[in-house]
């Protein structure tokens, strides 16, 4: 067992590290505060190339692993969770086209993503269906050669800033994961049309909008896999898609770590630093122990999708660990820092409100127990 980095990946963490501290945590708390879309940064991610990361060079990408889009994901939500879901965003909405679309959709979209800034965006979840992706009711009926696509698509991130989005729909909710398709749509195609932004309680700088279709014809060269292929095309975007928000939550609770250190090391109570606490040690000494599991189980499940297990069990334990993980060291840091904590004049605050969403977004805590306990149960 090796748990090195090659100097490809020491030389992309330091770079991401280094953007990370220029530009993303001078501005995190702007964006937070007036939920401005943070474009600027987002293009020189883009130019810097901490976007798109798994994309092959085939398509002008970074030809990089999804190890490779952990690291950078882990110092990017170090310094704002917001700012490396709208960049992780790219890479959720590619997914499905790296997992089962055809040559010419790879080289018009994934080139599009690599060639000029812009953005996509997976479009899923809908007002009454989140986790429970077989039932989500966006419809898809044929008509001749082409499609016709009505529905309404909820908590979609890039939803208004997009070019195009891959899109779930069912040909019959009556039959359930069976009947879900897959399509790739441009966002300038008649009938398609961002809902208003969320007012979100974390996370503000990523843009989350519903997504509308209505009356949407789309060509036969819109149909992304088969036809009755849409759900494992979902199914393995997720399991490929777990490990960055585990690693998100790694990022979230190493800056949890250092700002309660770098306070408690300074602030006094009874004459001595609260460091010299035990209360305060125990909290930080847990926060070691989440950062060090987080970690090591994104590495683990990035390492399983590297090698073409799309499946693993692995995603759901990283996933599920990291969101709560997250929770848990925000809400100390914020419980560290007292009074001040809970305010906006430390960064703490902010870890705690946008970690909330790492347990509910793709895939709940509760849904990866589900899927946890099925797979115990299953003897696996």
């Amino acid at each position: 067992m090796d748990l090195s980095f090659t100097e490809e990946q020491d030389a992309l963490v330091q770079t991401a590290r280094e953007f990370t501290r220029k530009e993303v945590i001078p501005r995190a708390a702007h964006f937070d505060e007036t939920g401005e879309f943070p474009r600027e940064i987002l293009k020189k991610a883009w130019e810097t190339g901490l976007m798109n990361i798994e994309i092959p060079d085939v398509y002008g990408g970074l030809g990089g692993s999804c190890l490779d889009n952990c690291l950078v994901q882990e110092e990017v939500s170090f310094g704002c969770s917001g700012i490396n879901t709208s960049m992780a965003a790219n890479s959720l909405g590619a997914t499905p086209l790296l997992v089962a679309g055809t040559e010419e959709q790879k080289k018009k979209y994934l080139g599009r993503l690599t060639s000029e800034f812009g953005f996509c965006a997976y479009c899923c979840s809908e007002p009454d269906a989140g986790s429970d992706v077989a039932g989500m009711r966006t419809r898809v009926t044929r008509h001749g050669d082409d499609y016709v696509l009505n529905g309404q698509k909820r908590w979609i991130t890039n939803g208004g800033v997009a070019s195009f989005y891959t899109v779930f729909a069912t040909f019959d909710p009556a039959m359930k994961h069976k009947g879900i398709a897959c399509f790739v749509v441009d966002a300038n195609t008649p009938g398609v049309k961002a809902g208003r932004k969320e007012n979100k309680m974390g996370q503000r700088a990523s843009n989350t909008t519903d997504v509308i279709f209505e009356d949407v014809k789309l060509p036969k060269t819109a149909l992304v896999g088969t036809e009755d292929g849409g759900f494992k095309v979902a199914m393995k975007t997720f399991d490929r898609s777990r490990p960055w928000i585990a690693a998100t939550a790694a990022g979230v609770i190493r800056r949890s770590l250092e700002e309660s250190r770098a306070y408690s090391l300074e602030r006094k109570t009874f004459g001595v630093p609260i460091a010299q606490h035990q209360a305060v040690q125990f909290m930080l000494a847990e926060m070691a122990i989440a950062y060090e599991s987080t970690r090591l189980l994104t590495h683990k499940a990035a390492w399983l999708v590297d090698q073409g297990d799309l499946s693993s069990i692995v995603s759901s334990y990283a996933k599920a660990y990291g969101a709560d993980a997250a929770m848990r060291c925000s809400t100390d840091a914020v419980q560290i820092f007292g009074g001040y904590g809970y305010t906006k004049e430390y960064p703490v605050e902010k870890l705690m409100r946008d970690a909330k969403l790492l347990q509910i977004y793709e895939g709940t805590s509760q849904i990866q127990r589900i899927v946890i306990a099925r797979n115990v149960l299953g003897g696996k």
